[in-house]
């Protein structure tokens, strides 16, 4: 009898990895074969394709498991195909094949989301490894998934946002506007959950079984954004030496969502109020026009109307987009889903970081919904995260003292009467976001750090404080529209991004959770350390 156990689980196993699909991408048969026949051996399904085409083809109807993919490709950059794959499903561990030596690929491909990369020649142990430890690691973030999914009623956001009023007109809204093809506007501040509810549309519409695409406007340079829209043809400008797929037509048949739409410049806005009434694309550097069928749901964190008024949006693409529109309230005008939220990403952070917190004190509570939540959501899904990691009591109680960032957020975030008396505005009313606490010259914690610091030190910390006040008072200026705010200040929106992320600045404006001026240690000064 143990014989035939141990053969039943065999076979078991063996059944499993036959229904793994592996899809091989390289331009070289010899290498497609012998990568097919290390990937039969471990007992997946191979899929080979020749180019990046004919990948994402497979990729799109065979929805594989795993993917192995050549950097160089006879039709497109390796990594093109990467970023495409990652934008149709960030689950799908992908591994880089490099040329040996090439260092900056390997790096490249790691930070641009590959599971993990091997160079040529590669040893087939060392295939076979790479190849049985991301589907390993797949199958097991898959289960945690389902685990997690199964605990919610499939399609309903009352179990997801909340079931406060507000959410529960969202998903009446959501319930009448799916089974069209009408297109929708969702408006409401950033973190406020505008994505969550642009796949519920999705998924409550005949579309459901198609692809759902999301790009962030404001998050491409004005100079792709159409490239990224529309794609291109092989030798449209210099450096394409490739045709390029864009997110309309990895859409097809499916769902493309558009999030902060308000930063397309206007000349792509034109392009995209043609495509909307046609529904033929053209690609950059084409001549031929291609039909496609696709839903369109657009997000903005900016009231367009004002932007209409001020000509930087199109009045005629703004009635397009707003077919029908939803706007979805901050999380402090609903915030009797507060602590429901809470246990909801407190079970979600269990499951993703191996822990068995119970729940959350009176008091934790009492915190949570007395705070003014500026990143909404977002931010407290973050501070749950972290509060579940940090979270070491015996009885698994999550307590107010994890939660210190909210306590000198709510205590600071009003503008305080300056005490510094060498301040050349002092006893006014401290322009600091977070008050006194964060200026350096009232705050020698901050300003010197827990050793004795040097002249350059202290200067780059006074510095930081001083850029970060410039960035938050022209965001703030701006409404939170990044692009604009990189406009004010004459520079590019990739540096503005990144100094917000620096700087750990909300892009409402707020400050991240993550900052605490009484640490006495400034972000950027640690980074660079």
């Amino acid at each position: 009898m143990p014989g035939i156990t141990s053969a039943h689980n065999r076979d078991s196993r063996v059944n499993m990895a036959a229904s793994v699909k592996v899809l091989i991408v390289d331009d070289l048969e010899d290498v497609r074969w012998a990568l097919s026949n290390i990937v039969r051996l471990e007992g997946y399904v191979p899929l080979p394709a020749a180019n990046g085409s004919e990948a994402l083809t497979l990729f799109m109807r065979e929805k594989p498991d795993l993917v192995l993919l050549d950097v160089g490709l006879p039709d497109m950059n390796g990594f093109d195909v990467l970023a495409r794959i990652k934008a149709i499903d960030k689950s799908v561990p992908v591994v880089m094949v490099t040329a040996r030596g090439k260092t900056s690929d390997a790096v490249r491909a790691i930070r641009t989301g590959a599971y993990d990369y091997v160079a040529k020649p590669f040893l087939n142990q060392d295939i076979a490894f790479t190849v049985r430890l991301a589907i390993e690691e797949k199958s097991k973030a898959a289960r945690k998934q389902q685990s997690w999914e199964e605990s919610e009623a499939e399609g309903s956001l009352l179990n997801i946002m909340g079931k406060s009023p507000a959410i529960q007109r969202i998903q009446a809204e959501v319930e009448r506007v799916a089974g069209t093809n009408l297109s929708v506007l969702l408006q409401g501040e950033s973190g406020t959950g505008k994505e969550v509810v642009a796949r519920a549309i999705h998924a409550a519409s005949l579309r459901a079984g198609k692809p759902f695409i999301a790009l962030d406007c404001g998050a491409i340079p004005e100079s792709l954004i159409e490239n990224e829209l529309f794609g291109h043809e092989k030798g449209a400008f210099t450096g394409a030496h490739q045709q390029k797929i864009g997110v309309f037509e990895m859409a097809e048949g499916g769902t493309l969502f558009l999030d902060e739409i308000g930063n397309l410049p206007l000349a792509v806005q034109s392009s995209l109020l043609r495509v909307l009434e046609t529904r033929y694309i053209r690609k950059v550097g084409g001549t031929q026009d291609q039909k496609l069928n696709f839903r369109l749901v657009a997000a903005t964190n900016v009231d367009l109307q004002c932007t209409m008024q001020q000509k930087t949006f199109r009045d005629d693409l703004y009635y397009r987009l707003a077919e029908f529109t939803i706007l979805l309230p901050s999380l402090k005008e609903r915030s009797e889903d507060i602590v429901f939220l809470a246990k909801r990403f407190l079970a979600q952070a269990n499951l993703e970081l191996d822990k068995q917190v119970t729940g959350l004190s009176t008091q934790a509570e009492e915190m949570l919904q007395g705070y003014s939540w500026p990143g909404n959501v977002r931010e407290l899904r973050n501070q749950i995260r972290r509060a579940t990691l940090l979270c070491i009591d015996p009885a698994g109680i999550i307590t107010p003292d994890l939660f210190m960032a909210l306590n000198v957020i709510n205590n600071n975030l009003k503008f305080e009467s300056c005490s510094n008396t060498l301040c050349d505005q002092p006893g006014s009313m401290c322009s600091f976001p977070l008050g006194n606490s964060a200026c350096p010259f009232t705050n020698a914690k901050l300003l010197f750090g827990a050793e004795t610091a040097s002249l350059k030190e202290i200067t780059a910390r006074m510095t930081a404080q001083v850029e970060r006040l410039v960035l938050q008072q022209t965001l703030q200026h701006a409404k939170g529209n990044k692009a604009l705010a990189a406009r004010m200040l004459k520079i590019d929106y990739k540096t503005m991004h990144n100094k917000l992320k620096l700087y750990e600045i909300l892009s409402n404006h707020g400050v991240s959770d993550d900052y605490s001026p009484g640490d006495g240690i400034d972000p950027i000064i640690a980074k660079k350390e």
